[in-house]
């Protein structure tokens, strides 16, 4: 029997049941790898989300009263300072220490393994850093005070009300000289200088200013490079009665540029 013989819906029947066969599923990862997987990628989009967009911490002291008391958790976000970005007046920023200006129970960090490694990849809100409000900028001229105990940026006094802490025992709205009478400025180029506001109660930039009966000061140091601040304070995350909304106060807005007061 020739091949053109056979029986031609044995071969078409062969051909139909291959093609019909359906392909072998695929084995499933076991629920460990799954797990592990889904948490490295978890880990790296906290990595991602902490170094270019969002980073919690927490409030080390009371220098930043009435507004953010101490254990605050905080968020700060980097996005206003993307591209040549700079901290404004008014701004309540995050910025690493510039040398020596973290005292004490805020200098520490925990020891706890967990908690680092929480920390480094955003999970955890940070420690080590210090939270201040910039008061002045490249160029500004800042002065303590006037008749009303009043700041004075490029010769504009300063309605703080809304936000420094109205203490009877300071005489001043910049009284941690040890005295209001003072001037710092101008900024320089790159830098910002900035003040808690609980002023009677605040290592800020006026306590590492230069006072007329120091020899071995170094002029400069109460100035803050601008790349060392870490991003902008925009909410109050916890405990859940503190939690707000942070913003620059409108007072800022009526300060003239350096130069031209």
């Amino acid at each position: 029997m020739s091949t053109e013989d056979r029986d031609p819906s044995t071969h078409d029947g062969d051909e139909e049941s291959r093609s019909s066969a359906s392909p072998k599923p695929r084995n499933p990862l076991p629920l460990w790898q799954e797990t592990g997987l889904l948490l490295v990628v978890a880990l790296v989009l906290a990595v991602v989300v902490k170094t270019f967009f969002v980073q919690a911490f927490y409030i080390p002291s009371e220098s930043m009263e009435p507004g953010l008391v101490n254990q605050d958790r905080i968020l700060v976000q980097k996005v206003s300072y993307w591209g040549g970005g700079e901290p404004q007046r008014g701004d309540v920023v995050v910025f690493k220490d510039p040398g020596g200006w973290l005292e004490g129970a805020a200098a520490e960090e925990s020891d706890n393994p967990f908690v680092k490694v929480m920390t480094k990849v955003g999970l955890y809100p940070s420690g080590g850093h210090l939270v201040k409000r910039v008061i002045g900028v490249e160029g500004d001229v800042i002065e303590c005070c006037d008749e009303e105990g009043r700041l004075l940026i490029n010769g504009q006094p300063m309605d703080e009300d809304a936000y420094v802490k109205d203490d009877p025992g300071t005489p001043c709205n910049g009284p941690m000289t040890g005295t209001c009478d003072w001037k710092a400025g101008p900024v320089p180029e790159g830098h910002v200088f900035v003040m808690g506001d609980n002023r009677g109660r605040s290592a800020d930039s006026t306590r590492k200013m230069c006072t007329p009966d120091e020899t071995d000061c170094v002029p400069g140091r109460e100035f803050v490079p601008a790349d060392l601040v870490v991003g902008k304070v925009f909410v109050v995350l916890w405990p859940w009665d503190h939690f707000r909304w942070v913003t620059r106060p409108d007072v800022f807005d009526d300060v003239a540029a350096a130069g031209r007061e």
